[in-house]
């Protein structure tokens, strides 16, 4: 997939049909817009583009960060994807410079396909009906998909954000269609796994939301390689105050090769136990052998 970041790089895209939103979470609905704007695009013999912004216009934490977005949406087939600086500037275009400029003129759009609750423009003004509107004297058709519903309730990344801090992955999982996951690259910590037994990659997560402080049963995707282990979300109670800033540390189950500056995956199985602090590090040592073998029954 071609990623770009500004829109004078743009080579002209052949009858592009562009599906636009932040798709935080790439969860059902978002997969469900993406999706039919590729097909769309092999019916037509054209170009799937994705646009979406960073960093979040909201200022919100995300389900996903763009790095993570950028795999899904390759898995999913998409071949050119723009992102656009969520800026001052850019945050100031009016909704007819945005269709004009953007759609119209940089991409080219054939068609645009977007959610129910699609916003652009200066102070959000936009939406999906201005979008059809703005774009009908550029010959460019708008496809607006209707808010998918679980239980009476709209699927949304906020939605799914909340599931996830509250501890309930298997109902964010049906709507992400995977499991929950933290993606980011792993940075230095204290060293502390390892002069326990346990070596740990610390996982930076670029903003992402994660579930609640506790030990969690995990699979982990790093190089191309899928491997078992156990996430710790906490702050280390044993050994540092209750309000140290929380930090990931999953443990790779029979891997001791470094991953610094590597991109890893932690995709949350089950919760094991939550986080508490022990009496001495060896009593904690002793817990952490104990949650390994729930961890290996879990992923087994």
């Amino acid at each position: 997939m071609r990623v770009i970041h500004d829109l004078n790089d743009i080579r002209r895209v052949s009858n592009a049909v562009v599906a636009i939103g932040v798709f935080d979470g790439v969860h059902r609905a978002h997969r469900t817009i993406i999706k039919a704007a590729i097909e769309r695009a092999r019916r037509i013999g054209g170009s799937a583009v994705v646009v979406t912004f960073w960093p979040h216009p909201r200022g919100q934490e995300s389900v996903y960060s763009l790095e993570h977005r950028l795999r899904l949406f390759e898995q999913l087939g998409v071949g050119l994807c723009v992102v656009l600086p969520f800026t001052r500037s850019f945050a100031r275009l009016s909704p007819e410079a945005f269709a004009n400029k953007i759609i119209c003129g940089c991409l080219k759009a054939r068609a645009v396909y977007v959610g129910g609750n699609f916003r652009f423009g200066r102070g959000a003004a936009g939406d999906a009906s201005d979008l059809s509107r703005l774009l009908k004297p550029c010959g460019v058709t708008v496809r607006v998909f209707k808010m998918l519903k679980t239980h009476g309730t709209i699927v949304s990344s906020s939605y799914i954000r909340q599931l996830i801090s509250r501890g309930k992955l298997a109902a964010a999982r049906k709507l992400l269609m995977r499991p929950v996951s933290v993606y980011g690259h792993v940075v230095h910590g204290t060293g502390r796994g390892t002069r326990l037994g346990f070596p740990t990659a610390n996982i930076d997560p670029h903003h992402e939301i994660s579930p609640p402080s506790g030990i969690y049963a995990v699979r982990v995707l790093f190089n191309g390689t899928k491997a078992k282990g156990i996430c710790y979300i906490g702050t280390r109670p044993t050994f540092r105050r209750s309000n140290a800033c929380p930090s990931i540390e999953v443990h790779i189950l029979r891997f001791k090769k470094s991953l610094y500056g590597k991109y890893l995956e932690a995709q949350f199985i089950k919760k094991i136990r939550n986080d508490k602090a022990f009496e001495s590090p060896e009593a904690l040592v002793g817990q952490i052998k104990r949650d390994i073998i729930k961890a290996k029954k879990i992923l087994s």
